[in-house]
C-alpha cells in the first residue's frame, strides 16, 4: 500500500484509539483480531460486514433499456394527450395566464405524470390501525391509472409492516405502557401553542433534555418538536459563509437542506471514504477559501450513523481521527441509529465503544427507536446555550407536545430500565437478533443487501423499475408491506425495497415474510447474488475516487 507523508500523521491518532496503522489494509479494513477494547478495531470489523455487491451487467443493461422503453411510451403518451385522443390530467396554465412565468413546467413534469403516476398505488396506501409490526389497510382502486382512487370499503387485515421505523417496538396502544402518557394530556392538554423562549417551556421538556444528556453521556441537550427540522434549521446557525460542510454523498435531504441554507461551501465526498474525506480536508487547510486563500472560519464534516437508503454504518473511529488531525469540527446525524445499535441502545458511539465527548454536535431524532416525534442537539453545554439564542428551530417553532414529550421520557427510562424492569434491554437484544437473522437467510436465499450486519434498514435491490412496481404489488397480495424505492431517490440502476426490522417482530412473522419472498423472488428473478457465503466487496475503491464540489 503505498504511504504519504500525511499518513505518518494520522499514525498517533489511530494509535489513540487502539488502532495499529500497519494492520490497515487497502480499503481502510483492520486485520486485527484482538478484543475490542477501543475504537477503531472494532471499526474494521463493522466495516468489513457492510456487503456491496454488484449486480451482473445484464442487469444494468435490462434496468437502462426498461427506463428507456417507458420513456419512449411517456413521449408517446404525451403526443397522444397533446392531439386529444388520451385525456390530459396534468396541472395546467389557464388561458388567461398564459403571458405570465408558468408555475408548472412541462418538461420537469415528464417524469411525474407518465412514470410515476403508473405506480403510484404503490405509496401513500391509507393505514387505518396502529402501525405496528403489523396494520389494516384500506383497500383503494384506481379506474383512471392513478390520477385519482377510490376506496371499496374493503379493509386488508393484518399485514405485517416491513416499513416502519419502529425499531424497539414502542409504537405501541397497550394501556399500562401508555398509562403516564394519558396522564400528561389530562395534567397538560395536547398542546403548548408557544414556543419554549416564550411560555411553551414545560418542566417535563427540561426533565427530558436532562434524561436525554443522561442516557448519551454529554453535558447537555436541546429537543425540538420536529426531527428534519432539528437538522435544517439549526445546521445554519453553526455556520455560514466562510465556513467548509465536507458531506457525505449518501446524507439525508434533511442536511442538505440544512448546509444550503446555511450559505457555507459544500464539498461532497464519497460515501464512508476515509481517502476521499482526508484529501478534502488536506486541501482545505492547505489551499484555504477560493481566490482569497484565506482560511476557512471552521471546517464541519457531517455524517449519518446508519445512512436510511444504504444501512450501513458510519466509520466512527476513523472519522475522528481525521477530524482531530485537521482540527475540523463533526456533526453526526444518529436519527436511524440512536437506540437502535448499541449494546444498550446508545447508537454509534457505543456500536464503536468512541468517546462521546469527541463528537462535536450529536443529532439524532425520536421519531425512530423511541415511537413518538422530534429531535434532539447534544453536545456541549456551550453549544446548547448558543442554539437556545440563535436557533430558528427554537426561536420560532412550537414547543413539542406533552404527551409526545411523555412518551419519549417512557421509553428512554425503559431502555435506561429506570423503570424497573429489563422490557428495554430485552428489546434491544431482540432488535439485534431478528437483524442477523433477517439478513442471515436473505444472503441464503440468493437475494443483493446493502449494509452492515448491525444495521435494522435493510435494502433488497431490485434494480429494474418494472420489477420494483410487481415486487411491491406482489408482496402486498400476501399481505406483507413493504417499501420500495427507485429513481430519483437512489441511484437509477439500484432500485430497492427497503425493509425496516423491529423488536416486535415475532419469529413466525419473519419466516413468513422470508417465505413469502423467497416465492416472489424466485418468480420475478429477483436473486442475483452471485455470492454464497464468502466476503463482499467493498462499495467503493478507496483508492478510485473523484473530488466532488
Amino acid at each position: 500500500m503505498a504511504t504519504t507523508a500525511a499518513d505518518g500523521n494520522l499514525k498517533p491518532y489511530l494509535r489513540q484509539n487502539g488502532l495499529k496503522y500497519e494492520n490497515i489494509a487497502k480499503n481502510g479494513y483492520h486485520n486485527n483480531r484482538e478484543k475490542n477494547d477501543q475504537g477503531t478495531s472494532v471499526a474494521s470489523k463493522h466495516h468489513q460486514q457492510e456487503p456491496f455487491e454488484q449486480a451482473p451487467i445484464y442487469v444494468a443493461v435490462m434496468t437502462y433499456l426498461g427506463y428507456g422503453i417507458v420513456t419512449l411510451f411517456g413521449y408517446f403518451r404525451d403526443f397522444l394527450r397533446a392531439v386529444g385522443v388520451e385525456k390530459c390530467n396534468i396541472a395546467q396554465e389557464r388561458e388567461e395566464q398564459k403571458d405570465f412565468v408558468p408555475l408548472y413546467q412541462d418538461f420537469e413534469n415528464f417524469y411525474t405524470r407518465n412514470l410515476y403516476m403508473r405506480v403510484r398505488d404503490n405509496w401513500n396506501r391509507p393505514i387505518c390501525s396502529l402501525p405496528g409490526p403489523a396494520f389494516d389497510l384500506m383497500e383503494r382502486v384506481s379506474d383512471d391509472y392513478n390520477w385519482t382512487f377510490r376506496f371499496t370499503g374493503r379493509t386488508i387485515h393484518n399485514v405485517i409492516n416491513m416499513g416502519s421505523y419502529n425499531y424497539l417496538g414502542f409504537a405501541e396502544n397497550n394501556a399500562d405502557f401508555l398509562k403516564t402518557v394519558a396522564d400528561k394530556v389530562r395534567q397538560y392538554g395536547a398542546g403548548v401553542c408557544s414556543t419554549r423562549q416564550e411560555i411553551g417551556n414545560l418542566s417535563i421538556h427540561e426533565e427530558l433534555e436532562q434524561l436525554v444528556a443522561t442516557f448519551l453521556g454529554v453535558e447537555s441537550t436541546m429537543t425540538f418538536g420536529m426531527g428534519f427540522a432539528t437538522n435544517s434549521m439549526n445546521i445554519p446557525a453553526l455556520v455560514g459563509k466562510g465556513c467548509l460542510i465536507l458531506s457525505d454523498e449518501l446524507n439525508h435531504t434533511s442536511l442538505i437542506l440544512g448546509a444550503r441554507l446555511s450559505g457555507a461551501t459544500i464539498r461532497v465526498f464519497k460515501h464512508n471514504n476515509m481517502q476521499s474525506l482526508e484529501k478534502m480536508l488536506k486541501e482545505a487547510v492547505c489551499s484555504g477559501q477560493p481566490r482569497t486563500h484565506r482560511p476557512w472560519k471552521k471546517i464541519l464534516i457531517m455524517v449519518e450513523g446508519i445512512y436510511s437508503m444504504e444501512g450501513s454504518v458510519v466509520r466512527l473511529p476513523e472519522v475522528i481521527a481525521l477530524k482531530k488531525k485537521y482540527k475540523a469540527y463533526l456533526y453526526l446525524d444518529e436519527a436511524h441509529s440512536i437506540g437502535a445499535v448499541g449494546s444498550t441502545g446508545r447508537g454509534v458511539t457505543e456500536l464503536f465503544k468512541v468517546n462521546p465527548a469527541d463528537v462535536d454536535v450529536m443529532m439524532g431524532t425520536f421519531t425512530k427507536s423511541f415511537g413518538a416525534s422530534g429531535g434532539y442537539i447534544a453536545g456541549k453545554k456551550e453549544l446548547v446555550d448558543y442554539l437556545r439564542a440563535h436557533s430558528h428551530s427554537a426561536v420560532y417553532a412550537s414547543a413539542m407536545s406533552p404527551p409526545v414529550t411523555e412518551q419519549i421520557i417512557r421509553a428512554m427510562k425503559c431502555i435506561m430500565g429506570k423503570d424497573g424492569s429489563t422490557e428495554g434491554m430485552r428489546r434491544i437484544r431482540q432488535l439485534a437478533e431478528n437483524t442477523k437473522y433477517f439478513r442471515a437467510r436473505l444472503k441464503e436465499m440468493g437475494f443483493i443487501i446493502y449494509g452492515n450486519n448491525d444495521s435494522p434498514v435493510v435494502p433488497v435491490l431490485l434494480y429494474m423499475p418494472g420489477k420494483v412496481v410487481a415486487f411491491a404489488r406482489e408482496m402486498l397480495e400476501r399481505k406483507i408491506g413493504v417499501v420500495v424505492v427507485g429513481f430519483p431517490a437512489t441511484p437509477i440502476t439500484e432500485a430497492r425495497a427497503r425493509f425496516c426490522v423491529s423488536a416486535a417482530h415475532t419469529r413466525d412473522m419473519l419466516n413468513q415474510v422470508l417465505h413469502y419472498m423467497n416465492e416472489v423472488g424466485d418468480l420475478l428473478c429477483l436473486k442475483f447474488s452471485r455470492r454464497k457465503y464468502s466476503s463482499l466487496p467493498d462499495h467503493c475503491d478507496e483508492t478510485d475516487f473523484e473530488l466532488e464540489s
